[in-house]
């Protein structure tokens, strides 16, 4: 059973989003919190694993209670995913700085929701397109910067396979895409992807692809 947390200051927010997640299988909402302060309290002790945390809230944002949390709760104990419906260029890269493992519009329908929670929680990360657009564009567009031989050495590491697959999410493809493209089932490109980050170090997806560049990979 997966354990959710709920942090947003809008009451009918949470309540359709608990009334989701407590109608999918092996997923219940143990906690909630209507603010950034709350939230950071509440996260102290929560036995949840993933948080949906919205970003504008009155007190603190969700960013920077992202940031207060982490200071006592490292990604390893607690996974945040920031559920928002402002996708914007810097919420993106400030939440991901902050310690979010992922980054989900308020849009998203209730499977995307599902499997969003579930990658992050199995130590995953979760982009959606827009955000990982805006992630890649970042990094693609950074003044050049001397290729990273330890994370060079890594990636060198990979199959064949796990190259080619962290080429693709360069392009900001998802695993679905990918799957397709290159004739597999979606789970063996997750298997695939799960076994580059776990060789080069990086905690999740975007982590991955941030690596993949100081590497010098290029789509």
């Amino acid at each position: 059973m997966t354990r959710v947390m709920l942090v947003d200051d809008q009451e009918m927010i949470r309540v359709g989003l608990r009334t989701i997640i407590d109608a999918l299988p092996d997923m219940e909402v143990i906690d909630e919190a209507s603010d950034g302060l709350q939230a950071v309290r509440v996260a102290e002790h929560t036995d949840a694993e993933v948080v949906l945390m919205d970003i504008r809230m009155p007190g603190i944002d969700g960013v920077e209670a992202i940031r207060r949390i982490r200071r006592t709760r490292p990604p390893e104990e607690l996974r945040i995913i920031i559920l928002t419906t402002y996708d914007h260029d810097q919420n993106v890269l400030n939440g991901l700085r902050a310690g979010a493992n992922g980054f989900l519009s308020k849009g998203v329908g209730p499977a995307e929701l599902a499997t969003a929670i579930q990658e992050v929680a199995a130590g995953g990360g979760s982009l959606s397109a827009a955000a990982a657009s805006i992630l890649i564009d970042h990094v693609a567009d950074a003044p050049a910067i001397p290729i990273d031989a330890d994370l060079a050495q890594r990636f060198g590491q990979l199959t064949p396979r796990e190259t080619e697959i962290v080429t693709a999410l360069l392009t900001g493809d998802d695993y679905a895409q990918i799957a397709a493209q290159l004739y597999l089932s979606p789970l063996t490109v997750k298997t695939h992807a799960n076994r580059a980050m776990a060789k080069v170090g990086a905690r999740d997806r975007a982590q991955l692809v941030s690596y993949a560049y100081q590497a010098g990979i290029t789509p």
